[in-house]
């Protein structure tokens, strides 16, 4: 029951809010701070997005390295994001979902060492970053599409909500190399850093069986 109710809880901070859905179908024209708002709100509630953030920082040390691997999640993101809602890709919300889920739980492992041990080669990790930020951004443009934001203002409303969802993605990463650089500090951190990836592996999993639930009983 546990382990149900938190893979619904992850499943359902990707999606837009009933209010704020309502809110988007009223309005029409150009709305730069409500849009912005909302963007931000998304990425700092979005648990998806944080979990799998916190995975691609969790061995980074030196600013500069954050700084590329959070960039390069940010323009995969955002790729997709701004292209899926101006082009009205039609993708199954369950299996992008899932492809979310899987991103957690590839970075898991791969902070894990478990491809190095079981394959004998490391992936591309900025590859990775940029590939899976790609899907990140098909996911937020799916939730989108679903409510049909008015075609008035469409462009600088989906470029007001990117820079929000940016400068949420900044927020969040303060907040967790924050934690993080007192974790690192105490002895616990290489003791628990192990039990920590088997968690974040174990809720990627969860999040990818609710959505595979949710596919095959919908189909």
């Amino acid at each position: 029951m546990l382990a149900l109710g938190l893979s619904a809880t992850l499943a359902q901070a990707h999606n837009v809010t009933a209010g704020d859905a309502g809110y988007i179908q009223e309005i029409w024209g150009v709305k730069i701070i409500p849009f912005m708002y909302l963007g931000a709100k998304h990425m700092v509630t979005g648990y998806d997005h944080i979990l799998f953030l916190f995975g691609v920082v969790f061995f980074l040390y030196r600013m500069q390295h954050v700084a590329i691997y959070v960039s390069l999640f940010a323009i995969g993101h955002s790729t997709t994001m701004l292209l899926g809602v101006y082009y009205g890709w039609n993708v199954n919300p369950y299996i992008i979902d899932t492809l979310i889920g899987l991103s957690v739980v590839y970075k898991a492992l791969d902070n894990l060492g478990a491809y190095q041990r079981w394959f004998g080669f490391q992936p591309d990790t900025k590859a990775a970053t940029l590939i899976f930020g790609l899907i990140h951004g098909i996911g937020l443009a799916t939730k989108i599409l679903d409510y049909e934001i008015a075609e008035e203002g469409l462009i600088p409303n989906l470029l007001a909500f990117n820079i929000g969802v940016e400068i949420g993605q900044l927020l969040a990463l303060a907040a967790i190399l924050i934690v993080m650089g007192y974790w690192r500090r105490t002895h616990s951190f290489w003791r628990h850093a192990y039990t920590a990836n088997v968690v974040m592996m174990s809720m990627g999993f969860l999040l990818m069986g609710y959505q595979l639930t949710g596919l095959f009983v919908t189909s």
